[in-house]
């Protein structure tokens, strides 16, 4: 079931195959032709895979996120969209809500929680990682009854190597075992270790959705003034 104001906000209970293709007509409705390595990260997300998603600038990886999104009000699953710093995380947000609906985005960044109990909330990682070792992802502490029900779209993911900070995205992969991760980042180098231990851990494909080329290239001039 779509909502007109916002044919994203599915019901839980819509196929993976409708979810798949509200989502390629909402790209459609907004004059973006999906490229190829947006099409294969998304239909893998729909399907239920692991998504690394390491691709340059500019090259829409934000849309796969809304996939991700989409998929999970689908399923009847709660997302989280995290993000290194808090003023991406209140970006998102207002982006998130006006695609999904007020009612159905909140934010918590730990000195703001808004519509916490919303199935789609963006929190900083630290945050995030902080519910999953309390047990408080869920909507209500009985509403969760498994880790299956979370998907975690982890925007800036290449943090996971940072000598500090790394540990508030490692925790959700070690702790959510039967989660859904979508991992995004301009800036990976070799996945190949991470997504062998998180597909072990977790039983769940991997898809390592990868590109080298820059679809936005970037000029370069010297100006000597």
């Amino acid at each position: 079931m779509l909502s007109d104001a916002h044919p994203l906000a599915l019901a839980a209970g819509t196929s993976p195959e409708e979810a798949y293709e509200a989502f390629e007509t909402y790209a459609l409705t907004r004059g973006l032709t999906l490229y190829p390595h947006q099409e294969e990260a998304a239909l893998a997300v729909v399907s239920g895979e692991h998504v690394v998603l390491a691709t340059p600038t500019g090259s829409g990886k934000s849309l796969v996120a809304i996939a991700a999104h989409a998929a999970a009000l689908a399923r009847g699953a709660r997302t989280f969209y995290t993000a290194p710093v808090k003023a991406l995380v209140s970006e998102k947000f207002f982006d998130l809500a006006a695609v999904f609906g007020a009612a159905n985005v909140g934010m918590v960044t730990g000195d703001v929680a808004i519509n916490p109990q919303a199935p789609i909330i963006c929190a900083t990682a630290e945050i995030l990682s902080a519910q999953v070792l309390r047990g408080q992802l869920g909507a209500t502490p009985e509403s969760l009854e498994n880790d299956a029900d979370v998907v975690v779209v982890a925007d800036e993911f290449h943090f996971y190597a940072d000598p500090q900070r790394g540990s508030a995205w490692q925790i959700p992969l070690l702790d959510l075992p039967g989660g859904q991760f979508v991992l995004l980042s301009a800036t990976l180098g070799d996945m190949t270790a991470i997504t062998e231990d998180v597909e072990q851990g977790s039983g769940r494909a991997v898809a390592a959705v990868t590109r080298t080329q820059r679809l936005v290239p970037l000029g370069f001039r010297y100006s000597v003034e």
